[in-house]
């Protein structure tokens, strides 16, 4: 992320080679282009993140990744070239057209802090009614889209808590000095559990410790332990409570043991919440151009963090799952080192989603 700099031109020639004018840089790499339809009307937005994951590229394929280190594994680049595609498509309809779209290419959707606010405070959302999105999905097969009304993703926020003792101590002699280790296994046990005893049972939450650091020797008790991981909620009353109640238990368990504990948070996007008008308008166009087969309903939300959701805090909006799956090389899960995607997916994705947000203007669902 805030690294796209060969990816933001390589927008700019496309958009400017088919006679659109993109405004930008804006958020750092970001840009945006209006398409202004012949017809008075609202304004809509649509919305594709542009950046990579820091990770190898292990695919065997001529188009894996030549940036060492570096590779679209969470397909961003599919949504970038399908929002290209939204773009010209529109281009082609704007005698179609009532109202206006921007299409718009959001750098570090991955990053904490991410994107979305700095492209929010630079405006992109100004005049605009409505949002939209999409995101691959190696679970559905080419051709299906996968909807869901209310909270589509989770909250993903970062924590770390940082056990702290007076000075190292002997391992044959733990009862002469504070055991850091041992507190932070206290505590990492306690908070284990939290999730099905402080949030309501019938909404999704967990907290999961994925990093623990602390320690150079075998025989000495380290001065400093410290871990971390995510706390992820589809609800933000949960996300409150779990925050409080994680600084609570571990200041609690340190206090008793003598230890001095600090506890901070990298606080990451909110819950993607589709607006249920939006996802009928998705819904229904999909219905007309594919059929009933072309939609999975989504039972449950992904637990998965997009920061997509500031934008739906400022206006309503839609993420829509696009299926890239066509066997076992294309079904590898997101962020995988050989994630990839069957390409037949794309050009459907765009001829959709074009057509979505011109019903979008034709039938004004907010109105």
């Amino acid at each position: 992320g805030t690294q796209e700099f060969e990816t933001a031109t390589f927008i700019r020639e496309v958009l400017q080679m088919h006679g659109l004018r993109p405004v930008g840089p804006i958020a750092g790499t970001g840009l945006y282009v209006d398409i202004e339809g012949a017809h008075p009307g609202p304004a809509v937005g649509y919305r594709a993140d542009i950046d990579a994951l820091p990770i190898p590229d292990a695919k065997q394929v001529p188009y894996a990744s030549r940036t060492p280190g570096v590779a679209h594994l969470c397909g961003h680049d599919v949504h970038t070239a399908v929002a290209l595609g939204v773009a010209l498509l529109l281009d082609r309809h704007r005698e179609d057209l009532h109202g206006r779209v921007r299409v718009f290419f959001q750098p570090n959707e991955e990053g904490i802090p991410s994107g979305a606010p700095l492209m929010i405070r630079d405006g992109v959302l100004e005049g605009l009614e409505a949002v939209y999105a999409i995101h691959v999905d190696p679970t559905l097969p080419v051709g299906v889209y996968g909807l869901i009304s209310g909270a589509a993703t989770a909250s993903a926020d970062q924590f770390r808590v940082v056990v702290q003792g007076p000075g190292t101590g002997h391992s044959a002699r733990p009862h002469q000095s504070i055991d850091t280790v041992w507190v932070a296994t206290q505590i990492m046990s306690a908070l284990y559990p939290l999730a099905g005893r402080i949030t309501d049972a019938r909404n999704a939450a967990v907290l999961t410790i994925c990093r623990v650091h602390g320690g150079e020797a075998y025989n000495v008790i380290p001065e400093r332990v410290w871990f971390g991981g995510t706390i992820r909620c589809t609800e933000p009353e949960d996300r409150a409570r779990l925050k409080d109640q994680l600084i609570r238990t571990a200041s609690a368990i340190g206090h008793l043991h003598r230890a001095h504990v600090e506890v901070d948070f990298d606080d990451g996007a909110p819950a993607v919440r589709n607006d249920p008008r939006l996802i009928d308008t998705v819904r229904q166009t999909i219905l007309e151009m594919h059929g009933p087969e072309a939609i999975f309903e989504i039972p449950c939300p992904s637990m998965g963090g997009e920061d997509f959701a500031y934008y739906l805090e400022e206006v309503p909006g839609a993420l829509i799952r696009v299926g890239t799956a066509s066997g076992p090389e294309t079904s590898h899960p997101l962020h995988d080192s050989c994630f990839d995607v069957d390409e037949a997916a794309l050009v459907p994705a765009a001829h959709l989603m074009s057509r979505v947000l011109r019903s979008h203007l034709e039938r004004h669902p907010l109105g």
